[in-house]
């Protein structure tokens, strides 16, 4: 095996996860990241008024 073979295989079984976290709780799972905002779905749902989103049905 070649060495950059080695190098792929390794990466392969290496852990992938989240290398951000909401800035308000540390949450690192259900990130809304669009917009850089950053903040895990539960606490965007609590403040996406406040910041000036609109809920549209």
């Amino acid at each position: 095996m070649s060495e950059t073979e080695e190098a792929t295989g390794e990466q392969a079984t290496q852990r992938t996860g989240s290398l951000r976290a909401c800035r308000r709780c540390e949450r690192k799972q259900g990130l809304v990241g669009k917009y850089n905002i950053w903040l895990c779905r539960q606490c965007f749902r609590e403040i996406a008024r406040s910041m000036g989103f609109k809920k549209y049905q």
